[in-house]
């Protein structure tokens, strides 16, 4: 297949099965708002879009500007994403929406070298927003890209090694014109024909030139390094009732979570470390073991369940009826949960 002819063929394609999602211009219609696709771009990161587009409406009905969220207090902006995991990118997203208002009067950058500048925005994320929402030539690889076009090209080089020379690759076939459809095109191909299992070759309009699909293994490819058995953490976290209300603190800014509504608990090392970082004496009574797996480790946290009558520092008394509306992270969420469920008779 010749090198124009990809993106011949996949726009064609894109043309017809697109995928409508909320942050996308229609076909023919005027170019995407760019808040709205670098807002899309930062929930995307290591997250489906089935779990983000109704985090996205909330978003972008509550705070429907850039100049609206740079606004907005860092507390609700924090406790509006809560489960959509990786936080960072929410204390990434308030700052660089601050930026945009304070430095470039309400408007992003058009350029990838001008998006690299705002916090949060990195490689990926400036060639996106460059092409989908100004319609720059920008070489854009995510997973779905970097899937199809291993396979496309054969790479026998596991990841990460290979990125490098992958990326040359897309860049030949990226084309001046549509850059940004072609990103997307490449994306949707990934998430529905060229899925990571059980690819549909026969629906693909890059087959004719797959040389995975020549060679008959096209889900061998990408090739990926082996992984590394992740630490294994310990840590306990601690529930504390007072008549029907939980006791609920915040993480600190900076650091895992940082900013999150969370109940208390103490460190998180190699070893239990049993009532470490308990904010009060009493009976404590075991609640039950929360598993969960960080992008660096995983973590059995422990839940320790009492109650109390006094005041205890600096947090919040929360209505336990209403403990879904608190904003906690996945990992809390679950642990409030084993709390709840195994709350004594007198407790309910």
């Amino acid at each position: 297949m010749r090198v124009d002819a990809v993106a011949e063929n996949l726009l064609a394609w894109y043309d017809v099965h697109r995928r409508r999602l909320p942050w996308r211009a229609e076909a023919g219609a005027a170019a995407p708002d760019p808040y709205r696709v670098w807002l899309s771009e930062v929930m995307l990161q290591q997250t489906t879009v089935a779990a983000v587009k109704p985090y996205f409406e909330r978003f972008t009905t509550r705070w429907p500007t850039v100049n609206d969220l740079a606004a907005a207090d860092e507390s609700e902006v924090m406790t509006a994403w809560a489960g959509l995991g990786y936080y960072a990118r929410a204390r990434n997203l308030i700052a660089c929406a601050r930026a945009v208002a304070r430095d470039h009067r309400g408007r992003f950058p058009d350029s990838e070298a001008g998006l690299r500048t705002l916090p949060g925005i990195g490689d990926y994320s400036a060639a996106a927003i460059a092409a989908i929402a100004f319609g720059q030539r920008a070489v854009v690889i995510d997973a779905n890209v970097e899937r199809v076009c291993s396979r496309f090209f054969a790479f026998g080089q596991p990841l990460p090694q290979a990125r490098a020379a992958l990326r040359t690759a897309v860049d030949r076939i990226t084309p001046d014109a549509r850059a940004g459809d072609f990103a997307q095109a490449m994306m949707d191909l990934g998430s529905g024909i060229c899925t990571a299992r059980a690819p549909q070759c026969l629906l693909c309009p890059l087959s004719g030139g797959c040389a995975a699909r020549s060679a008959g293994n096209p889900e061998a490819y990408p090739v990926k390094a082996a992984k590394r058995t992740k630490p294994q953490r310990r840590g306990t976290a601690f529930w504390i009732e007072r008549g029907n209300h939980v006791w609920l603190v915040r993480r600190p800014a900076k650091g895992l979570l940082g900013g999150m509504r969370a109940l208390p608990s103490g460190p998180w090392i190699d070893i239990d470390p049993g009532l470490a970082g308990a904010p009060m004496g009493g009976a404590w009574r075991d609640a039950g073991t929360v598993a969960h797996v960080f992008t660096h480790f995983a973590l059995d946290l422990r839940v320790m369940a009492a109650s109390c009558r006094e005041e205890i520092g600096d947090g919040e008394w929360w209505p336990i009826e209403r403990i879904e509306e608190a904003g906690l992270p996945t990992l809390f969420a679950r642990a409030a949960a084993c709390a709840i469920a195994t709350r004594r008779p007198m407790e309910r």
